[in-house]
């Protein structure tokens, strides 16, 4: 620690811990007054690259929103029709996407969302002019107050592509709704991510359990590393099991009247 004080450190840690905030997600009015989940109905929109990650990211976030009364979205980029899971399982790819898709409609009902599929191909998502635009389309169009989308440093390229058309539709809004990135499979997939939010899903954790198990189609250990996942970010915050996020801070202001973590 050359050329850093003792003191110094401790007072830069502070800072820190108090930047970092926990409950759920809050956004401004036109008036510029900071609305609660419990004020307004809200639209939140999660994006994933797969039929599958909305809910193992954020689905005790989407449960909280959903439990309180506000819309909630699920987006996909994919159908589900992985080529080396269908022939793992020795099944036609379209058939694959068809039993993963409605496996998806189950699991967001059960956190009483629904789900929107885009027609790209897992393991070959684009980004290119014609994607930035109909994703910005389609994601505009749901006038959305919070979104939430992968982070883009992510071993998974259909991750790192649903991060960069919800970054882009998100400039074209003008910067107008709240952007939050999540994490899935930290360490194996998720890469260097930093929390400055935390929304505690302790009484929801059964709700998103039931719901990711619903996906009954899933790579082995899926569900035991988001487990862990969460119960470590919910020690970081204090409570039992948390789900982390990184708020974008150039988004819509946020006004945490709950504790700090």
């Amino acid at each position: 620690m050359d050329g850093i004080t003792r003191r110094a450190w401790l007072e830069r840690s502070s800072r820190l811990v108090g930047a970092v905030t926990t409950g759920l997600p809050l956004t401004q009015s036109a008036a510029g007054q900071t609305l609660s989940a419990h004020q307004q109905k809200l639209k939140l929109v999660v994006v994933g690259g797969h039929v599958d990650d909305p809910q193992s990211g954020c689905g005790g976030t989407m449960a909280l929103y959903a439990n309180l009364r506000h819309e909630v979205v699920a987006l996909s980029l994919t159908h589900g029709d992985s080529e080396p899971i269908a022939t793992k399982l020795g099944m036609p790819p379209k058939e694959l996407a068809a039993k993963r898709s409605a496996d998806a409609i189950k699991s967001c009902d059960i956190l009483r969302s629904r789900m929107i599929f885009l027609d790209q191909v897992d393991l070959h998502t684009e980004v290119n002019a014609g994607w930035y635009e109909k994703f910005a389309q389609l994601l505009l169009a749901e006038e959305p107050d919070v979104v939430f989308t992968h982070w883009p440093i992510d071993t998974h390229p259909d991750h790192r592509t649903a991060s960069l058309l919800t970054y882009d539709a998100w400039l074209r809004s003008g910067r107008k709704f709240a952007l939050y990135f999540y994490e899935v499979e930290l360490g194996q997939q998720t890469q260097v991510f930093l929390p400055n939010h935390y929304v505690d899903i302790t009484k929801v954790e059964n709700q998103k359990r039931e719901a990711c198990f619903a996906n009954t189609i899933t790579i082995q250990g899926w569900w035991p590393l988001h487990e862990s996942m969460q119960r470590f970010r919910g020690m970081e915050c204090g409570c039992k099991v948390a789900e982390a996020f990184v708020h974008h801070a150039a988004s819509p202001r946020i006004d945490i009247s709950e504790k700090s973590a």
